[in-house]
Parts: structure tokens; sequence; C-alpha cells
């Protein structure tokens, strides 16, 4: 997995560290690490997805998304740092859930090239995204980075360490009105990847 700096700027909506972009303004924050060459993070977007965007805009709950660049490695061009910061430029237009869908209903192989910039801007145009969005890839900017999630999903929350097989939720709140439906919400996508390791994870605070 790269290292690289962390950006000089960050997408509109961006975390307070800079690793990830926020959703909504629910009471609920959710944390969810993906990475966009993940097949079972895609499996788990299009399970459960349309339940927590529908969530996001009853201001039931706030998603804070972690664009992840663990498989990298598995790519000759970068593609999941490539399409986190395209995802980044997407969300300067406020259309960072549209994109992000698109990028996982039109994920390339896993260890693939993956696709290309121009492929990648050529998406945004489905999502919504006005040509200022095709200069934004092609400079890179904004980029969330990467990498500080990676380092904080893997390894500095307790509750994560040795359980990055599966995705899970964890309340850390006794209870919240969107409890049931988020739980069930997140429990589509938990069966969708249960047959095979995945690498999404979330979590509710």
């Amino acid at each position: 997995m790269t290292v690289p700096p962390m950006p000089s700027r960050v997408p509109a909506g961006a975390t307070p560290e800079g690793d990830g972009v926020v959703v909504g303004d629910g009471p609920v924050l959710v944390d969810a690490f993906i990475d966009f060459q993940c097949p079972y993070c895609r499996r788990f977007e299009l399970a459960s997805g349309p339940a927590l965007a529908s969530m996001v805009t009853d201001h039931r709950i706030s998603i804070a998304y972690h664009p992840m660049n663990f498989l990298d490695q598995a790519s000759t061009t970068r593609y999941s740092t490539r399409a986190a910061a395209a995802a980044g430029c997407a969300a300067d237009q406020d259309r960072f859930l549209d994109y992000m869908h698109a990028l996982f209903v039109n994920q390339p192989p896993e260890g693939s090239a993956g696709l290309s910039d121009a492929e990648l801007a050529a998406l945004g145009q489905s999502a919504g995204l006005t040509p200022g969005f095709a200069d934004c890839v092609s400079r890179r900017r904004p980029r969330p980075s990467p990498s500080p999630s990676s380092r904080s999903a893997r390894g500095s929350d307790p509750r994560i360490q040795g359980r990055w097989a599966r995705p899970r939720t964890w309340p850390t709140a006794s209870a919240h009105p969107a409890a049931d439906p988020l739980w069930s919400a997140a429990s589509r996508g938990h069966q969708q990847a249960d047959q095979a390791g995945s690498t999404t994870l979330v979590m509710v605070r």
C-alpha cells in the first residue's frame, strides 16, 4: 500500500482528518471504509447503499465515507487511489453518493488496470457532474488521502484489529431512533459478503 503525502486541498465535506467525505447531517454518524476496487465493497454498496442513502435524505444519519487504497498493489495504475481522487472531485459538486454508486456499479475486475482517467471522467456525466469534473480528475484535485483511512481502519481501533475479514457494525451509543433500520440495512450488506472475506467496514457512533 502506498503512503502518499496529505493533499494540499481536501474535498468539500471532508472529515476533520481529511481522510474521507461526510454526507448528510443526521445525528447518527456512520463510518464506512471502502476501496473502489474491492468486489465485496461493491456487494455491500449495492445491497445496503439505497437504504443508507434514504436515511441520509431523511436526516436520520450522516455517513463518513473513507476511501482506501489497500488494493493499489493489485492494480497496474493505482486505480484505488485514482478512483478515490475522482470521488473527491465529485464531492466538490455535492455528488459524492451518486458518483460512488456509479463507481461500484461499473467496477473493473480486481487486479486489472481499472478505468482510465478518461473513463472516470465520462462516468461523472452519468452521475450528473458538470464538465469541470473532468478537469478536476485530470489535475488530481482535490484528493482525500486514502492512506490515513487505511491505517486507522486496520490498526487504531481495537474493535477492528483482527476483524478485517468481513463487514461489521458496532453501536457506540445505547440506543437511537435510526438504530433498527440502520442495523437492518447493514445486515443486508453483511449477508451479501458473508460467503467470502470482505473489506467493507461500517461503524456507527
